[in-house]
């Protein structure tokens, strides 16, 4: 195992295991994808990280050389996960189109959020490392056409061209700071 490796999974580890909701976060912090748990959310995120079983990483979706950060909001009951997800969802997705894809549902409804966990699931100096327009556009511009060859020759969906569209506005913001 690498050091890499090795920091992320010691970092996951000190992720609660308790159900709720989670999102995996890009180099700058902002979230990028949204989901919930309902058997233990480091369990789900470490299935994610690792492309374990999980779809999203499947269908070219996120990139998880992107993420930096894990964000976690742990409930009490099971009935509290889905309208969680969904003002989490909603609240993200309007400062920036998050690449889960699909759109949840839901009222919407405001209310108190759990208290957060923040964890960082790479060694900062790495972090800083990657943001370099340089490393960053590229990579970008490789799961863009990753997601544009899953759509056409695997499944052409909705939800994995509105993801396609969130990429392509991180594209646009990549290119110009590169530039």
């Amino acid at each position: 195992m690498s050091a890499a490796q090795a920091y992320r999974s010691k970092a996951i580890g000190a992720l609660t295991n308790e159900i709720g909701v989670y999102a995996l976060c890009d180099l700058d912090g902002q979230p990028i994808y949204v989901g919930q748990s309902v058997d233990g959310i480091r369990t789900r995120v470490r299935r994610h990280l690792t492309s374990a079983r999980s779809d999203v990483i499947a269908n070219r979706q996120i990139d998880v050389w992107e993420i930096a950060y894990v964000w976690a909001w742990p409930v009490a009951e099971v009935v509290d996960v889905q309208p969680l997800e969904d003002a989490v969802f909603r609240h993200f997705d309007a400062e920036q189109p998050l690449m889960n894809g699909k759109s949840l549902g839901g009222t919407g409804e405001m209310f108190d959020w759990p208290e957060k966990q923040q964890v960082q699931v790479i060694e900062e100096a790495d972090r800083q490392l990657r943001l370099d327009p340089a490393q960053r556009l590229p990579r970008q511009i490789q799961q863009y056409n990753l997601l544009v060859d899953y759509i056409l020759t695997v499944k052409d969906a909705a939800h994995l061209k509105r993801s396609l569209e969130a990429h392509f506005q991180r594209l646009v913001k990549y290119h110009q700071t590169f530039l």
